[in-house]
């Protein structure tokens, strides 16, 4: 695998929420061999024994079972010993979500159908965000009670946390709630992460301006994870095919940020270099 990811070009690898437990020695022999260099890991990594599947939210820091959010930290904690282990700077954290009726899917079904500018998508808009506002504080209390102690151990650690914008609209955070969780944990290891499909998707439901809301965070952004959407919620795709303006996102990259292209594995080679050719022809060598 990582061999692969070598040979497309890349020097870097980001070892995601799908990395099973059996991978790990081929991935350490492929990292200390100087195969390739890990820039970041996403939460969890590796995969809790018994799990074969991506898996990232599947212990969430906003649930309201004590044990469940005893087991996001294990396995957190867990992520972050590997990260040091394999020199990785940078964990992606999912946050959790907001135990509601879920209006994600059948928002982007209206937006398909050329349905956005409708009242009946604006009462749905509306209904969503009064149940989302009146259950969202108990949830986002608990994740920045397990988010403190992650810190606490990031820290420790010398790595740095990448909170990830999400695509569904019940998932935390929530693009309004970056600036109250950057004031209550005012830590430099925790981090915004950018992710260029899930943000595309949110202005393709008309929730977020992408590049206004890349511009608001970039200060404390660490990365990305880079590709493209075709209208409105298919993401995963090269950069170049779909809705993503990233010449708009260009003021906001920096060189120290880590940029991921997070692609559907059912994508061609030629398709991955294309994508990644039209990042660089606008981006340049940042």
């Amino acid at each position: 695998m990582l061999r692969e990811i070598r040979e497309l070009g890349f020097d870097y690898a980001e070892l995601s929420h799908g990395t099973r437990i059996s991978l790990m020695p081929g991935i350490l022999e492929a990292v200390d061999a100087g195969e390739i260099r890990i820039s970041s890991l996403h939460n969890f990594c590796p995969l809790p024994i018994g799990v074969n599947h991506a898996a990232p939210n599947l212990f969430q820091f906003s649930s309201e079972s004590p044990r469940e959010r005893e087991l996001a930290l294990k396995h957190t904690l867990r992520t972050l010993d590997f990260a040091s282990r394999v020199k990785a700077s940078v964990v992606v954290l999912h946050s959790g979500s907001i135990e509601m009726r879920p209006y994600t899917d059948r928002l982007i079904e209206l937006v398909a159908r050329g349905e956005r500018d409708t009242e009946k998508y604006q009462r749905l808009c509306s209904e969503f965000d009064e149940k989302r506002e009146a259950r969202k504080q108990r949830h986002l209390d608990r994740v920045i009670e397990l988010l403190k102690k992650i810190v606490a151990e990031a820290e420790s650690r010398g790595l740095r946390l990448g909170i990830e914008n999400r695509q569904s609209l019940e998932e935390l955070p929530f693009e309004s709630d970056y600036r109250m969780l950057f004031r209550e944990i005012p830590s430099p290891a925790l981090r915004y992460w950018h992710d260029t499909g899930h943000a595309q998707i949110k202005e393709n439901l008309g929730f977020i301006h992408h590049a206004l809301h890349l511009e608001t965070f970039s200060p404390q952004l660490a990365g990305f994870h880079l590709h493209d959407v075709q209208f409105p919620a298919r993401d995963h795709q090269p950069p170049g095919t779909g809705s993503v303006d990233f010449a708009a996102l260009k003021p906001m990259v920096r060189p120290e940020h880590i940029k991921v292209f997070e692609l559907s594995p059912s994508l061609p080679p030629e398709a991955v270099k294309a994508g990644v050719a039209h990042v660089k022809q606008l981006w340049g060598d940042e």
